[in-house]
């Protein structure tokens, strides 16, 4: 990996692009240590409970803290990624939009309009909801009486914080397709990757601390540090892993040439679904933790809803299962979305191919549906390890009564290996493509 990024420095076209990704970079991190006017936030953590496990805890790690602290990024690129995700899934139930998305380059234009309409309707309602929690927590501005702003004061600073808010996850939105257009690798990665590895030193400084307090923590830490290596390790073969069906083409004669007759193979990815499982698995999850947040303690304490909240905590079992069947259900559900084995099977039937051993048209279905299933279980299993791995880590510590907590999660894990070497990949072709002989030479 290192390797190639310095092979890809010495192209002159590949370091601008390099050097302005990283300009963008900059850029983000910047954004996100700027505050938003009329917000008083401050302490260690923010607005963030470290040790919880809510919806917020999920936005500080994804927006690398700036939600924690009310920047103008606290959004980042969360409304983005929210509003491709739901434009995506209308396409398969809106006739419209799957007319759009088979029109070639410009059904990809409308459909990117109406992400982007969509993105600043969520973030809209985000900054709205973002603000409400902002000021009922007394993290905003308030008079010289100490009391918070009321009437014609309130909807201005109200106005301020959430328009502030939007235009800041919009212009995130915007850096992230300038970094697909001028830039290296996928925008909306890049920014997620930035935010997500800013937190590193965080974890660095954790680790530190955990060995000054000495006892068990002098065997813990190291073994903690080698289960993250081999996580990475196990990630990176997991993107790399992919089951081929063989496929073998007929051969055909036009005029007095002969087509066809080659074998090939189509891939099948083992973590097809790639993080998204994960990350709907991680924003159901978090949803009673955040409920929880806006109740009177008072009022559900030794009642049930005391005990249901309290299934929700990472240090909770059942947590642990829920999780575990929400990222097998989300990982068949965008499977089937994202594979259809009688297409593949009539495709493979117009193209004059075959699966050696069976015959065109539903055994080939059948057979495509079958790998397909088995793949996605083995897929979605092999996530579930890794999501779940700071869970068990935590569970595992407090059993030995030597509690740890891990600010860098699986989801943070799986997103951080998958874009670098989604990038890495991009610079060997951008490398192969200019360094390819033509007939002329």
């Amino acid at each position: 990996m290192i390797s190639t990024f310095i092979n890809a420095w010495k192209v002159a076209d590949i370091r601008k692009k390099m050097l302005f990704t990283a300009l963008i970079v900059l850029i983000f991190r910047i954004g996100a240590a700027i505050p938003v006017p009329f917000t008083n936030i401050s302490g260690d953590n923010g607005i963030i409970d470290p040790t919880g496990e809510t919806f917020m805890n999920y936005l500080s790690m994804m927006t690398g803290e700036a939600f924690a602290y009310g920047t103008i990024f606290a959004l980042s690129i969360t409304p983005y990624i929210n509003s491709s995700i739901i434009i995506q899934l209308l396409g398969v139930v809106i006739p419209a939009l799957e007319k759009l998305s088979k029109e070639g380059e410009e059904g990809r234009k409308k459909i990117a309009t109406i992400t982007r309409y969509t993105t600043v309707a969520l973030a809209l309602l985000q900054s709205t909801a973002y603000f409400i929690y902002l000021r009922a927590q007394g993290y905003v501005v308030t008079d010289a009486n100490g009391e918070l702003f009321t009437g014609f004061a309130a909807v201005l600073q109200g106005l301020a914080v959430i328009l502030c808010l939007t235009a800041g996850s919009c212009f995130v939105m915007w850096l992230g397709e300038q970094v697909n257009d001028k830039g290296i690798g996928n925008g909306i990665s890049i920014i997620l990757f930035a935010g997500i590895v800013s937190r590193i030193p965080t974890l660095v400084y954790m680790m530190y601390a955990y060995i000054l307090q000495g006892g068990a923590y002098y065997a813990l830490v190291p073994i903690v540090v080698i289960c993250l290596l081999a996580m990475i390790a196990f990630i990176v073969w997991m993107d790399n892993a992919e089951r081929r069906i063989p496929v073998q083409y007929a051969k055909r004669v036009v005029g007095r040439k002969m087509y066809g007759g080659q074998s090939t193979h189509i891939p099948i990815k083992v973590n097809m679904s790639g993080v998204l499982p994960v990350i709907f698995a991680s924003s159901i999850l978090s949803l009673p933790p955040t409920i929880e947040m806006f109740l009177d303690e008072s009022k559900i304490q030794d009642t049930f809803w005391e005990t249901f909240f309290g299934w929700f905590s990472t240090s909770h079992w059942v947590y642990s299962v829920i999780y575990f069947f929400l990222i097998l259900f989300f990982a068949y559900f965008y499977a089937s979305i994202q594979y259809n084995p009688v297409e593949m099977a009539n495709n493979i039937r117009k193209n004059s191919g075959m699966i050696p051993g069976l015959r065109p048209g539903k055994p080939t279905s059948d057979y495509i549906k079958k790998i397909l299933g088995r793949m996605t279980l083995l897929g979605a299993l092999l996530l579930s390890v890794v999501a779940l791995f700071p869970n068990i880590i935590t569970l595992f510590t407090n059993l030995i009564g030597s509690p740890m907590t891990l600010s860098l999660g699986g989801t943070s894990l799986i997103i951080v290996v998958g874009v670098a070497l989604e990038t890495v990949k991009q610079l060997e072709s951008q490398m192969m493509m200019r360094h390819y002989k033509g007939f002329l030479d």
